[in-house]
């Protein structure tokens, strides 16, 4: 029941059109993501793949999108950290010149993303970080970029856990009803920090309960047992991704299967962008290619 235009993979433009043999509904509460059933994916580079020289400054958010253009990937994950005089909001010269950057080089924007911290008790810092997120929705929506990538806390705090999942609840509610008032969905990266597994991330985005409010499923921070049976869980409610070179299992990393990533969404079946990061030491271009290369063997296959 699988096809696919391996030719048009491989050059790029990813899309797998598959009817999955367990749809998104199978495993549904009425806080997944509804979405029509089977695969279709289009490959992203999330910018932190050049973390080192964005932060530099020998090469610009500009620069990487004409890297996508050259290797063929579709998208650009913009994340907030590299745009000029973050945690700022960027001008609007910069964004709208970024946006035709991208758009002229046929490589779209999927995402934008911040850093904050939801899991401190003082309310002022949790509703200083709100009006960050705020300010960097309304910098993705002027992007054109559907989501905007948000995180938890940077750890466990001494408090109880319930009662700091529920300010924190109460915080990203904020934040999704901003986003649809700007059609920006918030989208949640668990990072194995105040989150440290997927029922964790299930229980929170349940808590947040707003169609505006999804998961980012970044498959290398699921540090606590079986790190493919913990990415199965959260694919339902996932937007975006952060397909990474290794996970974790029990606490140790170890090199990412991609054939079991591609399982699982052939299985439970996503559609929409699936970036991907590259962070081992070395030149950042060549690993880059390196391991797009082996996600396109790997799908195409």
């Amino acid at each position: 029941m699988l096809t696919l235009d391996r030719r048009r993979f491989l050059a790029g433009s990813t899309t797998l059109a598959a009817m999955a043999s367990i749809s998104a509904s199978a495993f549904a509460k009425s806080e997944t993501i509804v979405r029509e059933s089977g695969v279709k994916l289009k490959l992203g580079l999330n910018a932190y793949s050049f973390n080192k020289q964005l932060r530099e400054g020998s090469m610009t958010l500009m620069d990487t999108a004409h890297f996508c253009a050259k290797q063929g990937v579709d998208a650009l994950d913009a994340t907030g950290y590299y745009f000029p005089g973050y945690p700022n909001a960027p001008t609007d010269a910069y964004i709208y010149n970024l946006k035709r950057v991208a758009f002229v080089n046929g490589v779209a924007i999927s995402g934008t993303g911040v850093h904050n911290d939801f899991a401190v008790a003082d309310p002022a810092a949790r509703k200083r970080d709100v009006q960050l997120i705020k300010d960097w929705i309304v910098v993705a929506s002027k992007l054109g970029a559907p989501v905007i990538r948000v995180f938890s806390g940077s750890e466990r705090p001494a408090a109880d856990f319930d009662q700091t999942l529920a300010w924190m609840a109460a915080d990203l509610q904020e934040c999704a009803a901003f986003g649809k008032e700007h059609g920006v969905i918030v989208g949640l990266q668990q990072h194995n920090d105040f989150l440290k597994t997927a029922a964790e991330e299930i229980r929170l985005i349940d808590a947040v309960g707003s169609d505006w409010f999804a998961c980012i499923l970044d498959i290398g921070s699921l540090r606590s047992g079986d790190p493919y049976a913990e990415i199965e869980k959260m694919v339902p409610y996932a937007v975006s991704w952060q397909i990474k070179e290794e996970v974790g299992r029990n606490g140790k990393s170890e090199p990412t299967d991609l054939t079991k990533i591609k399982a699982i969404i052939d299985q439970s079946g996503y559609r929409g962008y699936l970036p991907f990061e590259a962070l081992d030491s070395g030149d950042p271009q060549a690993k880059i290619i390196a391991f797009l290369d082996k996600i396109r063997r790997t799908f195409a296959s």
